[in-house]
């Protein structure tokens, strides 16, 4: 089995494909936010049981999407998904602004002081705060 997953991992890396790799995640806030984020936080932020900032996401289509929602909501994508979806039918709630790019959240972020995002610990630029790092 062992010797099957390293000829696949060989075979993919010979053809050039690059297998995803878990990337620190920095939660980003407006610099003149003070806020103090918690992964419980977190939780309530992007599942609309808090208010407290503005949350966004990253495009569905993203791979950071998936592992942040898996290290800092505590769900997976799909979870979240029918969560929002459920919301929305019932006139509850209104998921997250989605953008298009790691660099459309930092501008997001950086021009509205209620906001929260997120993106890879290396993307993070001098116009955002990291409020967290999710390893």
């Amino acid at each position: 089995m062992l010797s099957r997953f390293l000829a696949i991992v060989l075979l993919l890396a010979a053809s050039g494909s690059v297998l995803p790799v878990a990337a620190d995640i920095a939660v980003i806030v407006n610099p003149a936010n003070t806020a103090t984020l918690t992964t419980d936080e977190l939780t309530r932020l992007y599942t609309g049981r808090s208010s407290a900032l503005t949350a966004v996401n990253i495009a569905e289509s993203s791979p950071l999407r998936g592992q942040f929602d898996e290290k800092g909501v505590g769900r997976s994508s799909a979870q979240l998904k029918a969560h929002w979806s459920k919301l929305v039918f019932t006139g509850k709630g209104t998921p997250p602004l989605e953008l298009p790019s790691e660099a459309a959240v930092i501008e997001h972020v950086a021009n509205n002081p209620g906001a929260v995002g997120y993106v890879d610990a290396a993307s993070v630029t001098d116009a955002v705060k990291v409020a967290l790092t999710l390893n």
